[in-house]
């Protein structure tokens, strides 16, 4: 890693903690999204110590794991528990520590597993917010910067118990909201796990209509609040995608910052991929090609290039549009185009996928998995990504797919909103294709317009290259973030 920066920034130490970090465990965007950031601010000058779970993901990887010989106890509940400290040696500047608990992480999944959530996940991370404070203060930073519901405990124990850990004391405090619909809500009757006075359990503080909300406690507790697009940070002060903490975050509107995430072109990039068939370019597009009849190929479809493929790579939920794909699906797949599916998430929309890939041969391929390569086989390979998301923070995907010239159909909402601008074919610009209202009709017609255009080659080939341009590298988020570390520091 090569480092660089002011002296302002090199003095600055960034302790971050997330629940997934890639390439060490990954259930979606939250995963790239804190290790390439992670990389870009070393390459500003910013120390960073990165504090995930040792998830069996990680025990049974292929990473430089080392035993750091560090053994800890955390209350919970009235019993203390015990971590292990481990460490993985990257070779950069940035030193990830991993805790080890495997009564709470040696787990087949991270969260959930596809009937639902894991019945002990306030216990879980109640003991990671704890562990990762202990990691912490062996080496005070500067900032701590936590991620989403399963970090955010861990400000709210430093600041409500501040003698438990007075090496952090001078620590500033950083919360991103990647997705304010999982906030990490548990019944009343979990509040002893927490070991926080009950003063606390209010609607002021953790309580959320009769439950702990482990977010909420992040969000009034921290020094700053960042999410992950200008869109998304106004939409989450509305009640329609507030999820009941619009009120929170109203009250907080002057500490919250929208900084876009960025993407890692050192991993997506077409030029450069090594997981694709055929390298491509703006300058030279046969490659496409090349990886279009391979993804064909790989998924059984019929290889047919004057057919145009629509890929899609998500978590399956209702968030992310599967209820509303589930009723467009026989009409869509009335056109001539083909689909194709990889993804895991909630189990009706699983089997739902899969019956419809029995029924729909030729047409509709689905793979019930997550797997990187397939994933870029997919976003290279495919002429359209569709994203009819009923909200998204950032996305990440349509961000990939657009270096690929894979052509964005999504909904306007979030970051899908501030990436993905509708192509005119009067004057040529745009990158994509959008749609407004949450509506089959509205879905179709979007898809219509980038099927009807897709048979005019020269058109289509001019808005890959317009896609293709898009420039969302990290350069500019980490200095966003670095911009406000230093005010909290200095401030």
């Amino acid at each position: 890693m090569t480092t660089g920066g002011s002296d302002n920034s090199a003095a600055l130490h960034i302790g971050m903690v997330s629940p997934e970090i890639a390439p060490f465990t990954k259930t979606g965007g939250l995963s790239d999204v804190v290790g390439s950031l992670a990389e870009a601010l070393g390459r500003l000058g910013l120390r960073v110590s990165l504090v995930m779970p040792a998830h069996r993901s990680v025990l049974r990887g292929r990473f430089p794991v080392e035993d750091t010989g560090v053994r800890f106890t955390v209350p919970v509940s009235n019993r203390q528990e015990e971590g292990q400290l481990l460490k993985i040696i990257t070779g950069s500047a940035i030193s990830v520590y991993l805790i080890r608990a495997d009564k709470y992480f040696d787990r087949d999944y991270v969260y959930a597993t596809p009937d639902g959530d894991y019945p002990d996940n306030a216990e879980r991370f109640v003991f990671f917010a704890r562990a990762a404070l202990e990691v912490l203060r062996r080496e005070a930073p500067s900032i701590i910067h936590v991620h989403d519901w399963q970090s955010a405990l861990a400000i709210t124990f430093l600041r409500a118990q501040p003698h438990l850990y007075p090496e952090l004391a001078a620590a500033k405090t950083v919360i991103t909201v990647n997705n304010l619909g999982y906030q990490g809500l548990f019944w009343h009757l979990d509040w002893h796990l927490l070991n926080l006075d009950w003063s606390l359990f209010t609607p002021r503080y953790l309580e959320f209509y009769g439950k702990i909300n482990f977010l909420k406690g992040g969000l009034v507790f921290a020094d700053a609040i960042t999410t992950v697009s200008p869109t998304y940070a106004e939409e989450i002060k509305t009640p329609e995608q507030g999820f009941g903490l619009e009120g929170v975050l109203q009250e907080r509107a002057a500490s919250l910052v929208a900084i876009l995430n960025g993407v890692d072109y050192g991993v997506w990039n077409p030029a450069s991929d090594p997981l694709i068939i055929s390298r491509y370019n703006p300058a030279n597009l046969s490659g496409k090609k090349a990886c279009n009849a391979d993804l064909q190929r790989s998924f059984g479809l019929p290889e047919a290039p004057e057919i145009p493929v629509i890929g899609m790579v998500s978590r399956l939920t209702t968030q992310k549009g599967f209820d509303l794909l589930k009723k467009a699906l026989p009409k869509l797949l009335s056109r001539n185009l083909q689909l194709i599916v990889l993804g895991t998430g909630d189990s009706n929309y699983q089997k739902f996928l899969v019956r419809a890939a029995a029924r729909y041969q030729g047409k509709l391929a689905v793979r019930i998995v997550f797997d990187e390569p397939s994933a870029h086989k997919i976003i290279a390979g495919a002429d359209l990504f569709l994203m009819p998301s009923r909200y998204e923070p950032c996305g990440l995907t349509q961000m990939y797919s657009l270096k690929y010239g894979t052509i964005p159909v999504v909904r306007v909402t979030g970051g899908l909103k501030d990436t993905v601008q509708e192509f005119d074919p009067g004057t040529g610009s745009g990158n994509g294709f959008l749609f407004s209202a949450y509506r089959v009709r509205d879905l179709r017609e979007a898809v219509d317009r980038a099927l009807e255009l897709f048979s005019r080659k020269t058109q289509w080939r001019s808005l890959m290259r317009n896609a293709m341009a898009a420039d969302f590298s990290w350069d500019k988020s980490a200095q966003a973030y670095l911009d406000l570390y230093q005010k909290l520091a200095g401030g």
